[in-house]
């Protein structure tokens, strides 16, 4: 059994050395590892989607879906991303045709939704080894630990290195905040207590909470245990110094439902746990608003202002809404005023973003979407799949997180993950093919 671990272990770094790996998947590598110089450069809002893009564009074929069929969830985000294209074009045409709102437009579209799609396409038509992504992914995470460590000795010492727009930014159309460049971390208030915060290569600081709890997940695959231990401490470094709250929470949810899949012991405190609480709430006669509005209480009171604002834009992007219920309004047309600034209506959960912009219409293909993607991977995580285990764990804590930040503009920043997915998706199918023929 031990030799037989060791000739694995071997064969998968020799793998990963050697000269076998497609052009494909030397180029994505590059691009993972290398994250930190597309941040610098101020290019990877659209160099992410350029590569994958492009890599699909490159030996297309209209042979290749019917040669290596695509997965349902591949194309209901291609569904996506047309509904979403097509929306936005009306709401362009009742305002008025502006070119810059148009290239705009197209931009969102690249860079969201037919990004997802490209990313779960792009390893069915093209060799791309789960086990490069998992590497790269590594390399990058150790990145993050590497940029954290050095922003902590930053902050510790009184250095404050000031924010600045890289020289290629301005190729960029629409706005120019998620581009730019902050060397420092500063002490934000969590809990009545200031902690370091920081974004690192992200535009927004939560959105190196969800990059870090996806990297974990992807990481726990690295079969090298030194480089595997510091990748998995530079993601929870990304997640801790997001500030968070609600990665935090998809953490241990994602963790829970992974542990589920592999014990008998975690199904069953399931339905303890659910029995517990239907017992004390019997016993207190608690109603189920009242088993929920204490934890919220204690999760808002990390950063009331942040909930408070968050509320307040989603409250407003669903009455807007509701003004246009069934196509939506297709592009942002209008803004929450709070305090001395304006906020942008679908600036926050995604849910309600989508409702807004694309409408009933669009959210039913949007929630087919997650739906369909989930049950692609959970069909072989039931089956013992520990790759798809962690696919479907880390799907459930995305679904949660995207209540708190609008997916279409976070994926350019989890776009690894997706590409992940991908590999792992199209590995797992052609085991499951393969093993078929050598039944018939």
């Amino acid at each position: 059994m031990l030799k037989a671990i060791d000739n694995s272990f071997l064969f998968k770094q020799k793998y990963l050395q050697s000269k076998e790996l497609s052009l494909t998947e030397r180029i994505l590598y590059l691009t993972i590892v290398l994250t930190p110089l597309w941040w610098l450069l101020g290019i990877q809002p659209l160099f992410y989607p350029a590569v994958v893009i492009g890599l699909l564009a490159y030996s297309f074929d209209l042979d290749q879906p019917i040669k290596n069929p695509l997965p349902m969830c591949a194309w209901a985000w291609f569904v996506m991303a047309l509904v979403m294209l097509g929306t936005a074009l009306l709401g362009i045409s009742d305002v008025g045709f502006d070119l810059m709102e148009l290239a705009s437009t197209l931009v969102t579209f690249f860079k969201g939704y037919f990004l997802i799609f490209a990313c779960l396409a792009l390893p069915f038509w093209h060799k791309i080894d789960s086990r490069v992504i998992t590497r790269a992914v590594a390399w990058m995470a150790i990145g993050y630990l590497s940029l954290i460590c050095f922003q902590l000795i930053l902050l510790v010492a009184g250095i404050r290195i000031g924010i600045f727009y890289p020289p290629l930014a301005s190729l960029t159309p629409g706005n120019k905040l998620s581009l730019m460049v902050n060397l420092s971390a500063s002490l934000k208030p969590f809990f009545g207590i200031n902690l370091p915060r920081s974004s690192l290569y992200m535009g927004d600081p939560p959105i190196p909470g969800i990059c870090g709890l996806l990297s974990f997940f992807i990481c726990l695959g690295e079969p090298n245990s030194r480089l595997r231990n510091l990748a998995l401490a530079g993601s929870l470094s990304a997640l801790l110094i997001s500030q968070s709250r609600l990665a935090y929470v998809c953490l241990a949810i994602a963790i829970i439902t992974n542990a589920s899949f592999k014990s008998f012991m975690a199904r069953q405190a399931y339905l303890w746990f659910i029995a517990t609480l239907a017992l004390v709430c019997s016993l207190w006669e608690w109603t189920i608003s009242d088993l929920v509005s204490q934890p919220l209480k204690i999760f808002n009171q990390a950063r009331p202002a942040s909930s408070t604002d968050r509320e307040y834009v989603v409250g407003k992007t669903l009455e807007a809404w509701q003004e246009s219920p069934w196509l939506g309004w297709g592009i942002v047309q209008g803004t929450a005023n709070w305090h001395t600034y304006e906020i942008e209506l679908g600036s926050f959960s995604t849910y309600a973003a989508v409702l807004y912009l694309h409408g009933i219409f669009g959210f039913i293909f949007f929630i087919f979407a997650l739906a369909i993607t989930l049950f692609n991977f959970w069909e072989f995580a039931v089956a013992g799949n520990q790759l798809c285990q962690r696919a479907v764990s880390s799907l459930v804590a995305l679904y949660i997180f995207i209540q708190g930040l609008p997916l279409s503009w976070i994926s350019v920043y989890i776009w690894f993950f997706l590409i992940w997915l991908g590999a792992v998706l199209s590995e797992t199918q052609s085991k499951q093919r393969s093993s078929l023929r050598e039944i018939w």
